[in-house]
Formats: structure tokens, sequence, C-alpha cells
């Protein structure tokens, strides 16, 4: 009972500190940090059992339900012929890089400057600068310039606005009621 009251209150103590400072509560864990990371949620397991080699660069943004494995749990089962096998690797990301909601990051991993990572990719390769990346494993899409490209093609023209503004323009713009 003590065990559980324990987990508990860590868990709660956690969601607090995330919540006021993710990028110290990240730091707290281990997880080096090189500038400024924006998160869109964040947890404790996000980062794995060592998130001392997960390397963050400056302007990433890591949305909510992704994950960085930094070893692979699969060992486990053939340890009963190989006692010592144990595969762990460090994951590093670039600068000006974004990451997808519920994407993978795999062992080993680096991914360039300038990169967008697709919601619910599983990253199992580098990723090269300058690259959009998606799917299952994740492969490249397209370039970020011609990412920009489409995206100016379909652009709505609110990025700049604050989330009150943006909300009521976009309310406005797909027609819903706004009373």
């Amino acid at each position: 009972m003590k065990s559980l009251l324990r987990t508990v209150v860590r868990g709660l103590h956690d969601r607090v500190r995330a919540a006021r400072d993710p990028q110290a509560f990240a730091r707290s864990l281990g997880v080096r940090i090189h500038g400024n990371v924006t998160f869109y949620g964040i947890s404790r397991g996000m980062f794995g059992s060592e998130p001392w080699l997960v390397s963050l660069g400056d302007n990433v943004y890591v949305t909510a339900g992704v994950q960085f494995i930094t070893h692979d749990g699969g060992t486990l089962v053939l340890r009963k012929e190989i006692p010592s096998l144990e595969w762990t690797a460090p994951i590093s990301v670039g600068n000006d890089v974004f990451i997808g909601f519920r994407s993978l990051i795999l062992p080993g991993v680096s991914i360039g400057d300038r990169c967008i990572v697709a919601a619910g990719a599983v990253v199992t390769k580098d990723v090269p600068c300058n690259s959009v990346v998606g799917g299952v494993p994740a492969r490249r899409i397209s370039s970020v310039d011609e990412y920009m490209q489409k995206m100016k093609a379909k652009s709505l023209g609110m990025g700049d606005l604050s989330a009150a503004d943006k909300a009521r323009q976009l309310k406005k713009h797909f027609g819903i009621d706004q009373a």
C-alpha cells in the first residue's frame, strides 16, 4: 500500500513540475536540452529508462504522445542464450525540428536540422537535414522547402494570431456558430 501511495504522489508531483516548467522537468530526468524546446504534453515515460541518452537541439517542438525509445527490449527474450545481450543507443534531435503526435523515435536515431516528423511516424533510421518524414517505418516524404510551398498554397494566413483570435477566425472561416 505504501508503494502504491508513493507512486501516486510521485505521479502527481511529476505532473505539477512538468506543467510548471516542461524544460526543467525534462532536464531533471537527464534529457540534454541545447536551446528552446516546446513540449505539448510531457511525462517521465516519454523518455524511457535512459532519458540521459536523449539530446534535443534548439527550436524543437515535441507533441503529445511522442516516445523516445533508447533501447531494444526484445533482447530480453534472448538472454537465456546470450546473458550479456543488450542494445541501447542515444537519440539526437537537431535544431528547428517538429516531432508530430504519437511518433516513436527508436534507438540510435539522429534527426537533422530543419526536419518535420509526421504524426504517428516510427523513426527507425537517421533523418537527413531539411527532410519531412512519415509512416511506419518513417520514410522521406519531401524536403522542408517543398512542404513549405505546399503549405503556403493551403495557408489560411492565421498563424501569427493569438490563440483566441485564431479560434475566432477559424470559427468564422468554417461557419461555426460562435454563440
